[in-house]
């Protein structure tokens, strides 16, 4: 079942939740519990998270010195397959990174990442980093083009947050030793994209986010304090309750290399592993994007909202309209920035008719959602594949100068950008929705934080706004240090607690034979999976193909568990492939169980039977944690909770 919550407030774990006529409503301060709870999709009301209480200097000294010596302890136990952090940070882009940098600080710090440090959605944002950097500019006005871009989902308070902290930020950045381009009268060159009043892009070329890594990346490699252990897959989090309350001590992860399972046990816990692109066939993300942070929060009873609002980005590079077309098939799509737009890039349809006068009076600035759809609408129209981004009208330095990846990817396939216009198709992007967090990044799991694609603060709403994902990425990794580094010098953790829960069987026990059939299966259900959420589930929506959806995920799902059980699989068993599908099916659930529960067309969500806004349903989706035997596999923890001290 699905609810619609007034306000995009915070969750605060001492539950006065009432079910009144089938629906959850809540009163006083809110917590929706754990225990004993049925499925639930909400869209109603929610107070705001209570901040973490802070500390004073010499009492974080004090504790933090204690703390020391008890990790100094944690330490003399630790083995190749148990460690033991103040902090462990879930995912290495620019959330997992700057926050990793500022808590290190005060304790030790490991950066566990499912591929090589730099593999992460940071790394392929092209675009930059909107901040009000400009006199001309000013917050309010950054702020009203996020509400509006938002469809008046978002929550005011994060908006003006995000929007003020950003521009110190980026300066912050800078110091750092990011290098972003600068204009003529070196001063910074700040870009305009989709729904943006004024230009308060900040960019590196048309390769932002890959600087914005390298530099981070670079401030990791010298700090001591921090380990960094890539190719760790990011199994579970490990979780007990205590008087209603739920906690997280750590987290289990497969070392790929050595197929390990490898226990890491802390005081804190910030999950900054990005987003779901990988639920959908054709994607920006890279591979490593499979909801695997919002599958394990799901899983750890964490609540999670605005999983409905998928953004595709409405210009991802055709394969199908390029002269020479990819050897092999792309892992993921090749994106082509929204600054291409910004700069005077025009859309048209293979006739060389403009058409997006015909849909928006912003016509190619207009938010990413109406563009999308847009392009969509003409597409099914006309029987085509891919739609034409022109920007070859403007001077051809100047494009080579802002668009250098861009140019040199489509040379490589014969197409001259600055004499050709460049076919673009929308892809899976960005998920707007994921773990619901307050002001600090904190979560209704105690000790749990997040920041970046994964969380859902209430900043994007029902669409985000171009260049505003590095910008909340970075204002909340900030925001979530003090409270976790108060919670960090509170914790007591006993080593001894780290043996309580069952240990991962690893998959390399089975046959290879077994094992290579389970792989096979296992991208078989992939693709499935994919192609029912593009069909069903995409750009345009309706009530009767969303239901079609869910029936057959489920039945998909179960024919694939099926398949492993009978194999010899066990249910505390991991392998990276399995491992991921289990968290692709578990988001694919969220994102249609949200859908269904949404009975309007906002922002990214549109739906043919609620073709309108509605001002009733202006409430973001909340699903509730779930009850324990009502879950399928993939939305099951693989070791039971245990109850805390």
């Amino acid at each position: 079942m699905a609810a619609l919550m007034n306000g995009f407030g915070s969750l605060q774990c001492k539950a006065m939740v009432h079910v009144e006529k089938g629906h959850m409503q809540a009163s006083g301060v809110a917590f929706f519990s754990p225990v004993n709870r049925c499925a639930q999709v909400h869209i109603s009301s929610i107070p705001h998270f209570i901040g973490a209480k802070s500390v004073s200097a010499s009492q974080l000294r004090m504790r933090h010195k204690v703390g020391s010596i008890r990790a100094s302890a944690a330490s003399c136990l630790q083995d190749d397959t148990t460690k033991y952090f103040d902090f462990v940070v879930i995912g290495s882009g620019v959330a997992g990174l700057r926050y990793a940098l500022e808590v290190s600080k005060y304790g030790s710090v490991a950066i566990i990442t499912k591929a090589e440090p730099h593999e992460s959605n940071t790394n392929y944002a092209q675009g930059g980093v909107s901040a009000v950097l400009c006199p001309s500019d000013s917050v309010e006005s950054h702020m009203q083009d996020t509400i509006v871009a938002g469809a008046y989902l978002c929550d005011e308070e994060t908006v003006r947050v995000v929007c003020t902290e950003g521009p110190e930020r980026v300066k912050e950045l800078i110091a750092m030793g990011a290098s972003f381009d600068h204009g003529e009268d070196g001063r910074l060159h700040l870009a305009r994209e989709g729904g943006h009043s004024h230009n308060r892009i900040v960019h590196s070329a048309d390769m932002t986010g890959r600087e914005i890594e390298r530099a981070l990346l670079q401030a990791v490699d010298n700090d001591d304090n921090i380990s960094l252990f890539g190719h760790h897959f990011a199994i579970d989090l490990l979780t007990c309750q205590s008087n209603g309350e739920i906690y997280c001590y750590g987290v289990d992860s497969l070392d790929a290399e050595t197929q390990k399972a490898i226990r890491f046990i802390s005081k804190v816990t910030l999950l900054a592993s990005g987003g779901v692109g990988h639920i959908y066939p054709s994607t920006t993300n890279p591979p490593v994007a499979t909801g695997d942070g919002i599958a394990m929060s799901h899983r750890a009873q964490a609540v999670i909202s605005n999983m409905e609002f998928v953004q595709f980005h409405p210009t991802a590079l055709s394969d199908e309209g390029l002269p020479i077309k990819p050897a092999t098939r792309r892992e993921n799509a090749f994106l082509i920035t929204e600054a291409v737009r910004g700069d005077g890039g025009i859309l048209y349809n293979q006739s060389m008719e403009r058409f997006m006068t015909s849909y928006d009076d912003r016509a190619e600035l207009a938010p990413r959602d109406v563009v999308a759809r847009s392009i969509d609408d003409q597409l099914k129209k006309r029987g085509e594949k891919y739609v034409l981004l022109d920007i070859s009208h403007k001077p051809r330095e100047k494009v080579l100068a802002h668009f250098p990846n861009i140019a040199a990817e489509c040379l490589r396939h014969g197409l001259d950008i600055t004499q050709q216009p460049i076919p673009v198709v929308p892809a899976a992007h960005y998920m707007c929705g994921g773990v619901r967090a307050g002001l600090q990044g904190e979560t209704n799991v105690k000790g749990l934080y997040v920041a970046g694609e994964v969380a859902c603060t209430g900043l994007h709403g029902a669409n985000r706004l171009a260049s505003n994902s590095l910008l909340e990425a970075l204002v909340f990794a900030r925001r979530a240090v003090q409270p976790s580094i108060d919670h960090m010098v509170d914790a007591d953790v006993d080593p001894s607690f780290a043996k309580k829960w069952a240990r991962p069987v690893l998959s390399v026990s089975l046959r290879d034979s077994i094992l290579s059939d389970i792989i096979e299966k296992t991208k078989q259900a992939r693709m499935e999976l994919q192609s029912i959420m593009w069909e069903y589930v995409g750009i345009v929506r309706s009530t009767n193909r969303l239901k079609h959806a869910e029936w057959k995920i489920s039945d998909l799902e179960s024919e694939w568990v099926e398949f492993l059980f009978r194999r010899g699989w066990k249910p505390t068993m991991v392998g990276v492939e399995t491992c991921e599908m289990r968290n692709l099916f578990c988001c694919a659930k969220l994102v249609v169980k949200s859908a269904l529960a949404r009975h309007e067309s906002r922002g990214l969500h549109f739906t043919e039977d609620f073709p309108y806004l509605e001002e009733s349903k202006r409430k973001p989706t909340v699903i509730f944690p779930t009850h324990i035997q009502e879950l399928t596999w993939s939305s099951k923890p693989l070791q039971k909770q245990l109850q805390c001290k």
